[in-house]
């Protein structure tokens, strides 16, 4: 059960020539990022942000652009998380229209205190919800601790 969220592209995603400008995408795709946290985890990124005093920066992000997406297309973002660390998360966010690969991206988080910019394991609460949604997508869980860059 991979969470799943639609878009349609609009012109104010788009460039001159009518296809979605990549930066775009960027924000699409923090969309996705926060509604999975809201419907899956049950945190939203207001409550972690401003009322929590963390934060869940991007510390890596790759993306795979296969086709272009023009004004009017439905569009549809598929997160799944892989794997989470004391304080990282991996996930990935596909991008179809219409069946059609548009983008695939691979992301780390790392949950932060806000006040010293540094990495802070997650909340048990959020760790086991975040456990659960990995274990219903089939990603792994990381009782060793951190991802291998470190985050």
């Amino acid at each position: 059960m991979i969470f799943t969220t639609t878009r349609k592209v609009r012109f104010e995603h788009c460039d001159p020539a009518g296809i979605v400008f990549y930066p775009r995408y960027f924000e699409m795709l923090n969309a996705c990022i926060e509604d999975w946290f809201e419907a899956r985890l049950g945190r939203s990124f207001g409550q972690i942000h401003v009322e929590g005093g963390h934060a869940v920066p991007t510390a890596r992000c790759e993306v795979r652009f296969t086709a272009p997406s023009r004004i009017g297309d439905p569009l549809a973002l598929s997160l799944r998380p892989l794997r989470v660390g004391r304080s990282s998360l991996d996930l990935e966010v596909d991008i179809f229209s219409a069946g059609e690969a548009r983008l695939h991206a691979d992301f780390t988080l790392v949950h932060v205190s806000q006040q010293t910019g540094r990495p802070v394991a997650w909340p048990e609460a959020l760790r086991r919800a975040i456990d659960t949604d990995i274990a219903r997508t089939g990603g792994t869980q990381d009782t060793e601790g951190e991802a291998p860059h470190g985050t």
